[in-house]
């Protein structure tokens, strides 16, 4: 039996198609089923739907061998796993933005906030830019707006929230979408059928 963890939300959705359009049923994702685990025994997998941030932790830890999760989260974490392959879904951009008339003063410390600390403080490291990091974990654009940050670190899709708060992306960091990763141990000895299932997930994106 393949173990796969299933991000909740709009990126399950997007995950369920690909995988249903190769062959493999998850009828009781697109149905609503409220249950969190459930078979398709005609191919041999078990999934298992758990929070986006939690995919990561799943897949190390072999409680699933293989998962799908944003790259923000493999670059905030850095997880001992494998990438595998990028679906192409769930595209975007982690990045600076702030307000449209921010002007960076390089005598004090730039005050940042973000939930992705980690990336943060190696983007601005390289930069050689001394900052202060406020970390939070929801509603980051009201930090800048309130003067608690100078600027954010989040993720950035349409923009349309920063245009509504008459904020802007002042620098890309990475661009960001969906990946599929393995759980090392799992890959050595199930790899035969997680690189059957990378292969039908390829053809669609080739």
């Amino acid at each position: 039996m393949l173990n796969i963890a299933l991000p909740k939300g709009r990126l399950a959705d997007k995950t369920c198609l690909a995988l249903t359009e190769k062959g493999y049923n998850v009828s009781p994702v697109e149905k609503g089923d409220r249950r969190l685990v459930f078979t398709d025994s005609d191919n041999g997998i078990r999934y298992f739907l758990v929070k986006p941030s939690d995919v990561a932790i799943y897949v190390e830890r072999g409680v699933a061998d293989i998962g799908v999760v944003g790259k923000d989260i493999l670059l905030e974490y850095r997880p001992d796993v494998y990438e595998l392959m990028d679906m192409n879904m769930g595209v975007c951009r982690l990045a600076v933005a702030g307000k449209k008339d921010f002007r960076d003063d390089t005598d004090r410390p730039l005050r940042i906030a973000t939930k992705f600390v980690n990336v943060t403080r190696n983007y601005y490291a390289g930069l050689n830019r001394d900052i202060e990091i406020i970390k939070l974990n929801g509603s980051i654009e009201l930090a800048p707006l309130l003067g608690m940050s100078d600027v954010i670190v989040d993720i950035v899709e349409t923009g349309t929230t920063l245009k509504e708060n008459d904020m802007c992306v002042l620098q890309e960091i990475v661009p960001i979408s969906a990946r599929l990763i393995a759980n090392k141990a799992s890959y050595k000895f199930k790899k035969d059928v997680i690189d059957e299932l990378v292969r039908r997930l390829k053809e669609k994106n080739d």
